[in-house]
């Protein structure tokens, strides 16, 4: 399965994104239907489905992917409004690629049924 992986293609370079942010084993690239002024999509370059298989990524990519999404925020002048971090799992989420990503959004206030 992560051979398809689009999120992988993406992480490889195989598939074009507008990367902002490369370091340690993550990647943070522009959401290509974004539902924020600001909307980036942060990952890991490891293969892992959703949230339930985080166990798959090792203590440090664990603890190195919340300061990379803080460092994502900062780089795009979210941090002083605020912004919000989300991860989906599962159709009832609406999860449409299976493999694990955050979605950091901000840039505008935020609905709050969203």
């Amino acid at each position: 399965m992560a051979d398809a992986c689009l999120f992988c293609r993406i992480a490889s370079g195989e598939v074009p994104a507008t990367v902002v942010r490369r370091d340690k084993g993550m990647v943070a690239f522009l959401d290509i239907a974004p539902k924020a002024p600001v909307h980036v999509l942060v990952i890991p370059e490891r293969h892992v489905a959703s949230m339930a298989g985080v166990e798959g990524l090792t203590p440090d990519e664990r603890a190195d992917m919340l300061a990379f999404i803080a460092a994502v925020a900062r780089e795009q002048g979210l941090e002083s409004t605020g912004y919000r971090v989300t991860a989906n799992h599962g159709p009832d989420a609406l999860q449409s690629v299976h493999h694990l990503h955050w979605h950091v959004m901000g840039g505008t206030p935020l609905s709050d049924t969203m």
